[in-house]
């Protein structure tokens, strides 16, 4: 993960230092929900650390889905489902739940009826 100039941290900081040792987000997200970063996020006055900073700078451009930032950031999926729910639930980031999204899906392993939601979310694009 490089979350500033060119220091790779992702080998060095363990993904449960990261989220303070917790597994469960405080608010399901789907993989393909959209984020982005709220006023209060863009106006920097928030403890964080770098990782919540990098998901900041991010999501303030555009929307990006919770796999992007994951992804973006080189972090397992579980740990930037951690870390958006904190920091949506701190008022930094706003969460678009894809249309259609129950909370009970949010745990079913991949297969078609989330392939199915991604192609109508690019549809609607």
């Amino acid at each position: 993960m490089v979350l500033g100039g060119d220091e790779p941290t992702g080998s060095l900081v363990r993904p449960y230092a990261v989220t303070r040792g917790r597994t469960r987000p405080q608010l399901e997200i789907a993989l393909e929900a959209l984020v982005e970063t709220t006023a209060r996020g863009r106006s920097g006055q928030f403890l964080g650390g770098r990782e919540q900073k990098v998901i900041v700078d991010l999501c303030g451009g555009r929307l990006q889905s919770l796999a992007e930032i994951a992804a973006r950031m080189e972090v397992p999926l579980g740990v930037a489902r951690v870390l958006v729910a904190d920091m949506a639930a701190d008022g930094l980031l706003a969460v678009h739940a894809p249309t259609g999204f129950d909370a009970e899906g949010a745990d079913e392993s991949v297969g078609t009826e989330l392939l199915e939601r991604v192609l109508s979310g690019l549809r609607r694009l």
